[in-house]
């Protein structure tokens, strides 16, 4: 007789609810849970193969008859910065961003209910509290860090710390074969700064710094305005039935 791991991935079906991205569809996701000593190495599995990542969760949308949303990655020795991305690589030479732990802070709390508040004050995060915000943050079984982003100060060059206020933040997770953006949030008072472009360009170098080919964007759907920036960022990748697929 034969038994299962105790550690082998058991995957399960969420019940259906209104889709998030597009009008009159209907959203399916199918998930397991990211524990155990496996929780790596599912995660870089999985991840290449559409899912992402959510505290100790690994999700990927299972929709009936909709193929809308699509899972996309970054070449990062490839990409081509268009004039409006250079520009505001520029106008952000002031900042810094610094990786860190993946420990919860209140000042971080703040601008991600202002953030919510401001942006998706109706979307399905809108609710989270101080409790929920700590807990996406620090409940992960994988390699997780942030990126805190802030104006450089005087001894920038010798901690890698920016000074004063908080002005972004990005949950990365790091893979194998790439660094994956799980969530970010940002001042959105400083709408000139183009802050969630400059923090996708920042983990462009990051990646390249760490000989990691990919940074993964999570899913581009196609009709859906909260998604059409993800589609700037040329060439890229989507993931097909074949499998991966540049796209130019």
């Amino acid at each position: 007789m034969t038994t299962q791991a105790r550690d082998a991935p058991q995957f399960y079906l969420t019940a259906p609810t209104p889709c998030p991205y597009l009008p009159d569809r209907i959203e399916r996701k199918v998930f397991t849970h990211l524990i155990g000593r496996r929780a790596h190495e599912m995660n870089n599995a999985l991840s290449q193969s559409g899912f992402r990542r959510s505290q100790t969760i690994a999700y990927r949308p299972a929709c009936d008859g909709c193929k809308a949303c699509v899972s996309i990655r970054v070449p990062v020795d490839e990409v081509q910065l268009s004039r409006t991305m250079r520009k505001v690589w520029a106008q952000n030479a002031d900042l810094v961003g610094q990786w860190k732990d993946n420990i919860p802070t209140t000042e971080q709390y703040s601008l991600f209910r202002y953030y919510l508040d401001s942006r998706h004050a109706d979307g399905g995060m809108s609710d989270m509290n101080v409790l929920d915000y700590a807990m996406m943050i620090e409940d992960s079984h994988v390699d997780t860090h942030i990126v805190e982003y802030r104006k450089r100060g005087p001894d920038t060059g010798f901690t890698g710390a920016g000074t004063g206020d908080l002005l972004g933040l990005a949950l990365t997770d790091v893979l194998e074969d790439g660094l994956s953006m799980v969530y970010s949030f940002y001042d959105v008072d400083q709408t000139s700064r183009s802050l969630g472009t400059l923090m996708i360009l920042d983990h462009f170098i990051r990646a390249r710094k760490m000989g990691l080919p990919y940074v993964y964007l999570g899913y581009w759907v196609d009709g859906s305005p909260k998604m059409a920036y993800k589609g700037r960022f040329r060439p890229q990748e989507h993931l097909t039935m074949e499998g991966w697929a540049r796209v130019d």
